[in-house]
């Protein structure tokens, strides 16, 4: 039952006339992205983020200004940063906000949530690292879990279940050992852990692997020496994080809500993203050996620069996940718009620049 925190609301088609957004997981890659593609959109935004997450805002960077700072404005010249996208958003005069919270903290979400009264809440935030998981499986379980549960309760406290539209992130891991392929919105979800407990609302395909763009831009400035990595045979679907954030848009303009999952249609194995990234620097690598024993040589030096680490090996690998985006294409008119060769060859332009950046800086 509501506790109608929130007094005199309007009805839910006069609340709804305002574009008000609150993202968590707004520091990360798709909320960065979804950030700029709703200020696009006119939308105030609002973010939530932990006390930690303060040290690690470069993605916001050059959208978000300082009230302190904007005061000042007509005095001091405006920070120039690169934009992440080719959407157009500049955020004006109080169109972007942060807040600290934590989806661990239930009375600080009520208190976030009846502050800001938003229209649209783009639920993101996550502890989504798969190792980490287990390392860490009770922080896993009440993050994103009983986080999830905590936002949508904080949502009924403030009596506004009858005006928010909620999204809801998840993992494609959680179909685990699939048992068909690819992977519908009706597949059913088999992970090969212990806990089966998994968000299952809507679904995301892993969409990135910087550590690996990130060592191909390193080594090709003599940075690094080699890249270690897990099993290299694995295939997954991965796609471009603009693309996807408009899907998610896209979902909360519906009618009624459904899960919809968002994909390429296409798998690649781990082996090519690597081949493809080094390629992108200028490295061209030749293949040897087997197993954890693997490894890769720049052809051109004779150097080693890959090696296979068993340490990196999930501790319940997924061998094969490739999605279908039939029913997102159908119903949301949605569609990737970056190949798979663009997506790395993008990350690796932006991390050699960036490393490229930071080399000028110690120099």
């Amino acid at each position: 039952m509501a506790l109608n925190l929130l007094k005199n609301l309007p009805s839910p088609e006069e609340y709804n006339k305002r574009k008000v957004a609150l993202i968590s997981g707004i520091t990360g890659q798709d909320g960065s992205y979804l950030t700029e593609l709703l200020l696009s959109k006119g939308y105030q935004v609002h973010g939530i983020i932990r006390r930690s997450s303060s040290f690690n805002t470069g993605r916001l960077h050059h959208l978000y200004e300082d009230q302190h700072e904007r005061r000042l404005s007509s005095e001091v010249p405006p920070r120039s940063y690169a934009p992440l996208t080719s959407f157009p958003a500049i955020a004006g005069p109080g169109k972007f906000k942060l807040h600290y919270g934590d989806l661990s903290d239930s009375t600080n979400l009520v208190y976030i949530i009846a502050q800001v009264q938003p229209t649209e809440i783009y639920n993101l935030g996550a502890q989504s690292h798969v190792k980490v998981s287990f390392e860490m499986a009770e922080y896993t379980g009440d993050v994103d879990g009983l986080g999830t549960l905590r936002l949508l309760d904080a949502v009924r406290t403030c009596g506004l279940e009858k005006h928010v539209r909620f999204y809801q992130a998840s993992t494609s891991e959680l179909y685990g050992k699939v048992v068909e392929t690819p992977q519908s919105e009706t597949t059913p979800f088999y992970p090969p852990f212990t806990l089966r407990l998994r968000k299952a609302l809507r679904v995301l395909d892993r969409r990135q692997l910087p550590k690996i763009t990130r060592a191909a831009a390193d080594i090709s400035l003599g940075k690094q020496s080699c890249l270690y990595l897990g099993n290299i045979d694995a295939k997954r679907d991965w796609g471009h994080a603009r693309d996807y954030v408009e899907g998610m848009w896209l979902m909360l303009q519906q009618p009624k809500p459904e899960d919809f999952v968002l994909a390429t249609g296409e798998t690649h194995p781990v082996r090519e993203f690597v081949n493809l990234a080094f390629t992108a620097v200028g490295v061209e690598l030749k293949w040897s050996g087997s197993g954890v024993d693997e490894q890769a040589t720049d052809i051109k030096t004779g150097k080693v620069v890959v090696k296979v680490d068993a340490q990196y090996f999930r501790p319940a690998e997924v061998d094969l996940l490739l999605g279908t985006p039939a029913k997102a294409e159908r119903m949301l008119g949605w569609k990737r718009k970056v190949d798979f060769p663009s997506l790395v060859k993008e990350m690796v332009e932006a991390d050699l620049k960036a490393s490229k950046s930071m080399v000028e800086d110690q120099n």
